[in-house]
């Protein structure tokens, strides 16, 4: 029998409906898996075994009653910065160790009503701030396929459980490419929904404009039973959009046949990429080719400004939201302090770690009288024009294709202190979150030391099943989803 923890979503539904297997055995054979990777990977801040175990439990009387909901008795993991009501929410920050949420996330309260098993929270960098998870104040979380490689950020602990199997799938939040990263680093799905397609309500915000939660998964069909159930409008959330829900699954066909897929120059240089995936890339293109689709030259101009407007933009909008974490009204707080200036600074000091302090000191400064207009107003202007591109662009095209990042994993350490070159591994990526468009990231390759090669697909708004679509006719073409690392 194969071992329940290789499951994907779809197969454990199948499998948990005709009663083949039951909820607690599939949700004890995630922690057995747990239990054996997790001190080699990392990916865990809390592990909630009593509550799943309950869930599993409730989900297999509701199976022998035949009342089965999208996700009964499926274990999933929740990115450690998602309310979760009695668990712990830490943010992967020691200014946020030890609270506990009063209430649950709205695609919390999906999930539950989907009757998912939540296994645990899952590592990530501080407050969502970093590409590699190693900003984490927590522990470092390292790559499935390599050890000695990072997992992506800042949700590079639920890429990695998905990836080491640890779950059967999860939940991210993506800012600058944080859910399409780590996937591509851990040969993983995860798709980035348009802004306002998902609730933000419960999700501790980095930058509120840019924010969105999105799942990861082992394959593009459970990413669209993922999405399904976390999608939708919610009058909690001002940014909500109140827009029809498509069948995500129905829409996943294979039939690409005339699809126009935009191809921007910008980002198919060799130009700092990596020979292996300009490699990766090209042989996507050639099999999008050979299905029907059709390849359309497009220009993204203003793309080579997306790295210094979003980090002029997200440290902004961070520094205002991190205000909140003052030693007063929750988390941290330095009791040693004289005075309520140095209960502050000392608190904030010992709190958030080097590179959430940067991002704040960053944004305080792009926001200061006198150079407000210098910095942050001059970004949103070129946020304007990197989303007309888009626009512009879609007039050519149906999805735009292209890297998700320029290299593979890079090694733990190894870009721990040039914040510039880990701020340009999200040059592709960024733009998709200042336009507010939704992308994907599919396993298209593994690189000469054996790393997953991720490809990324963008939409217009709300096209989110022609993304996923034209990734599943992907998927049934290829074999790289298939791939497991070897732990």
């Amino acid at each position: 029998m194969i071992n329940l923890h290789k499951l994907t979503i779809h197969e454990a539904q199948d499998r948990l409906k005709n009663k083949e297997i039951s909820a607690q055995e599939l949700t004890r054979a995630v922690f057995e898996r747990i239990e054996a990777v997790e001190p080699s990977v990392d990916a865990y801040i809390t592990v909630t075994q009593d509550i799943a175990m309950a869930q599993a439990e409730a989900a297999d009387k509701d199976i022998s009653e035949n009342n089965i909901r999208p996700l009964t008795g499926i274990p999933v993991a929740v990115k450690d910065l998602i309310c979760t009501k009695g668990v712990k929410t830490t943010c992967a920050s020691k200014i946020l160790e030890n609270f506990i949420p009063p209430y649950d996330a709205t695609v919390m309260d999906k999930l539950n009503a989907a009757g998912a098993v939540m296994v645990g929270k899952v590592n990530m960098d501080e407050f969502a701030m970093g590409s590699s998870t190693e900003n984490s104040g927590i522990k470092v979380t390292k790559n499935p396929w390599n050890l000695s490689h990072i997992p992506g950020g800042s949700s590079g602990g639920s890429a990695a459980a998905v990836s080491a199997d640890m779950c059967l799938g999860s939940l991210g939040s993506d800012t600058g490419g944080s859910i399409r990263q780590p996937a591509s680093h851990c040969g993983v799905v995860g798709i980035k929904p348009t802004y306002g397609r998902v609730s933000r309500f419960g999700l501790v915000a980095f930058a509120s404009s840019l924010d969105q939660i999105g799942p990861l998964a082992k394959d593009v069909t459970d990413a669209a039973v993922l999405l399904q159930v976390i999608s939708g409008y919610d009058p909690k959330d001002s940014t909500s959009i109140d827009k029809t829900i498509p069948d995500y699954r129905a829409a996943l066909t294979g039939n690409v046949k005339d699809l126009k897929i935009g191809i921007p120059r910008q980002y198919h240089t060799s130009n700092g990429m990596s020979p292996d995936v300009l490699s990766a890339v090209q042989n996507a293109m050639n099999l999008f080719k050979d299905a029907g689709a059709e390849l359309v030259d497009i220009s993204l101009p203003h793309s080579q400004y997306a790295v210094a407007a979003y980090y002029l933009i997200a440290p902004a909008e961070a520094c205002s939201n991190l205000a909140r974490y003052d030693g007063v009204k929750y988390g941290l707080r330095d009791k040693a302090s004289a005075s309520l200036v140095d209960m502050y600074q000392n608190t904030r000091s010992k709190g958030f770690g080097p590179e959430v302090q940067r991002r704040i000191l960053l944004g305080t400064y792009a926001l200061s009288a006198g150079y407000y207009d210098a910095y942050y107003k001059k970004a949103s202007q070129i946020r304007t024009l990197i989303k007309h591109d888009f626009m512009q662009a879609f007039d050519a095209c149906d999805i735009i294709l292209s890297p998700v990042t320029p290299s593979p994993a890079f090694k733990i350490g190894e870009n721990v202190d040039d914040p510039l070159t880990m701020y340009l591994s999200d040059i592709f990526t960024l733009s998709a979150n200042l336009a507010g468009i939704p992308g994907l990231s599919i396993p298209c390759g593994i690189s000469k030391n054996n790393l997953p090669i991720g490809l990324q697909l963008m939409g217009n708004y709300f096209a989110e099943t022609t993304i996923l679509n034209a990734a599943f006719c992907f998927e049934q073409a290829t074999e790289f989803h298939k791939l497991r690392p070897k732990l």
